[in-house]
C-alpha cells in the first residue's frame, strides 16, 4: 500500500483550503486519508500579509521516513517552509533536464585598438 503525501481540497467555490494528507496513492483526492498533517488556506494571511501553512513536521518527517512520496506541489511546499532542502531526491526526473545545462562562451574580442 504505497502512501502518497498530497494536497487534499476542502470548502466551497472560491473559499477552497487544502488539507496535506498521507493517503493510500489509489485513493480518490478527498478520501478519507491515513493521517493529516497540514491545513493550508490560502485566504489567512499573516500580520505581514504572507499566507500560512499549519502542520506537523515531525509527522511529516516520520511519513517520509516510511517511504511516502510526495506530490510535486506538496514538494514546492515543503521546500518554501523549510522542510525538505531544494537538492531533495523527491524531484521528479521529468523536471530535472535530461543533459546539464552548459553556458556559451562568447568570443573573446582584443582590448587593442585597430590599426589605421
Amino acid at each position: 500500500m504505497p502512501i502518497r503525501l498530497r494536497l487534499a481540497m476542502h470548502g466551497t467555490r472560491h473559499r477552497k483550503i487544502f488539507h496535506l494528507v498521507a493517503i493510500n496513492h489509489s485513493l480518490r483526492r478527498d478520501a478519507k486519508p491515513a493521517e493529516l498533517l497540514g491545513i493550508y488556506n490560502p485566504h489567512d494571511r499573516d500580520v505581514d500579509n504572507t499566507r500560512l501553512v499549519r502542520w506537523s513536521v515531525t509527522r511529516i518527517h516520520h511519513w517520509l521516513s516510511m517511504g511516502a512520496r510526495p506530490s510535486k506541489s506538496v514538494v514546492k511546499l515543503l521546500e518554501l517552509g523549510g522542510i525538505i532542502k531544494p537538492d531533495s531526491p523527491y524531484h521528479s526526473k521529468a523536471s530535472q533536464p535530461p543533459h546539464p545545462i552548459v553556458a556559451l562562451k562568447k568570443p573573446q574580442t582584443s582590448s587593442k585598438p585597430a590599426k589605421p
